[in-house]
């Protein structure tokens, strides 16, 4: 006897842990494609003239296209997740990203085009992250992951860009383009993955209306995008927190951009460099995975805001004045410390907003602004550079931009929690809000 299929509302639902599980993987794997697509270029930075042929004056702007890529393109995410659902917005984002990074070394006049789409889809994905997070209540450790994979992704590809070159034959443009099929990959993920995760059982917070977060036909961000701008611009801790996560990313992309040509003049090899390069963000992924666990802690995030910009500075001038042999240890302690700026940026969006609205608003002003921001870093290391002829005062000019990120952080946990909502900015708050709340 043939069995009668049971309807969509007969059918078992998937345990609520099950979907956490599925979300948690969907949203770390997007996280491990944010970076790639900048770190396999800053891997081969070297060969860069000769295998795809782009002059060398270029190399300063093809650095930074990807990061001013991400400064205008902020608000692309909360627009596409409002009219498509947030799921099918980071989706959509990936598969741009995965036609960009193909596009961009098949057709030489679209290298200079091509990095900036994927630095647009980077981004369009990147804002979104802190509000799925928000929206599923998730706590220290969902951000810690989605750190976490933006550190292994840079790793991945500054450390994979030259044994995949030479499992090509040599092709660059082949280990360059290879980097399509994880974000092919993220964005089916996403579109079965994406929404919100909390099952039948779930709190009420994650399944009222203004909560509601999914891939499909559910719609993300239903407060107005301008409203919710200018309510972020007139409130002193949304510009404390783009201010940390600009200058910490700064630091970021400066660092990776020049990193090996850094090294080089010191000596290395460049494959040697492109290794320190990938060390430099596999050291740092345990930071990048506990700060944001850490800064859950009120008592702890009042002392580690403030305090790491201090302790980006100290590595960086020992990075400079370091011999050779003790490059693998100083950059190991940078990238630690570097890559906890990024989990405590991250954080911070969660952390210092009322909901996820007002966390997907705040991020894309944070990451928006921020990026715009940290574009000009690679820039202007290359500048001061050219300019004096060495990279000391480079190092120094990135040591002062450390201090004023510890100037950035006390303002963002000493001020008042963010709500896109002005009616409804508290105004007795004064301490740092917990993960979910």
């Amino acid at each position: 006897m043939k069995k009668i299929p049971r309807a969509p509302w007969e059918r078992p639902r998937t345990p609520a842990a099950s979907k956490i599980a599925l979300t948690l993987v969907a949203l770390s794997l997007v996280s491990i494609n944010l970076r790639p697509a900048i770190t396999t270029i800053a891997g081969s930075m070297g060969q860069l003239e000769q295998g795809l042929g782009i002059a060398a004056p270029a190399l300063p702007l093809l650095a930074a296209l990807p990061v001013l890529a991400f400064g205008l393109s902020a608000p692309c995410g909360p627009w596409l997740a409002r009219r498509l659902g947030a799921g099918t917005a980071i989706a959509l984002a990936m598969l741009c990203l995965a036609l960009a990074l193909v596009a961009r070394v098949l057709v030489p006049a679209l290298l200079l085009p091509g990095t900036f789409v994927a630095g647009m889809a980077i981004m369009a994905a990147s804002v979104l992250l802190p509000q799925v997070v928000k929206a599923n209540q998730g706590n220290g450790w969902w951000t810690g992951l989605c750190s976490m994979g933006f550190g292994l992704g840079a790793a991945l590809g500054a450390g994979l860009i030259q044994p995949l070159q030479h499992a090509l034959d040599g092709s660059l443009n082949g280990a360059l383009a290879i980097w399509a099929v994880p974000a092919v990959l993220a964005a089916i993920l996403m579109l079965q993955h994406g929404g919100v995760a909390t099952g039948p059982a779930g709190t009420s917070a994650a399944l009222s209306p203004s909560n509601a977060f999914s891939s499909g036909s559910s719609r993300a961000g239903a407060e107005p995008l301008l409203p919710a701008a200018r309510a972020l611009r007139s409130q002193g801790t949304a510009w404390a927190v783009t201010a940390f996560f600009g200058l910490q990313a700064m630091l970021y992309f400066a660092v990776t951009s020049w990193l090996t040509v850094f090294l080089v003049s010191k000596g290395l090899t460049d494959v040697d460099a492109a290794a320190h390069l990938a060390w430099f963000s596999v050291a740092g992924l345990p930071a990048s995975l506990l700060a944001p666990v850490l800064a859950s802690r009120p008592a702890v995030l009042k002392i580690m805001a403030p305090g790491l910009g201090m302790f980006v500075a100290a590595p960086l001038l020992g990075v400079l004045a370091g011999p050779a042999e003790f490059q693998f240890l100083l950059i190991g302690v940078l990238g630690v410390v570097q890559s906890a700026g990024l989990g405590l940026g991250l954080a911070l969006v969660v952390l210092r907003s009322t909901g996820p609205q007002t966390a997907g608003s705040l991020s894309a002003m944070s990451q928006g602004l921020g990026f715009a921001l940290a574009s000009l870093g690679p820039v202007l290391a290359a500048l001061i550079h050219d300019v004096t002829g060495g990279w000391e005062a480079a190092f120094w000019a990135l040591a002062g931009v450390a201090m004023l990120l510890s100037l950035a952080g006390y303002f963002s946990v000493s001020g008042r929690i963010v709500s896109a909502d002005e009616s409804t900015v508290f105004t007795g708050e004064t301490r740092p809000a917990g993960v979910g709340s």
